[in-house]
């Protein structure tokens, strides 16, 4: 296996890890009743997925 001929300095590291900080997740917000949820998911808030109701809610 190859050795690296120098040694691979801080500031590099650094940068590399820099560009995988975590972002904050995507919302979509829903016609209904205004909630925010994800997209793609069920909306927690009245169990709605794509205009149907998947989930029984107490409200």
């Amino acid at each position: 296996m190859g050795q690296p001929k120098r040694k691979q300095s801080k500031q590099r590291s650094r940068k590399r890890r820099g560009a995988n900080r975590f972002s904050l997740p995507i919302l979509a917000k829903d016609p209904t009743d205004g909630s925010t949820f994800r997209p793609h998911r069920v909306n927690p808030a009245n169990g709605m997925y794509r205009g149907r109701q998947v989930l029984d809610v107490e409200l």
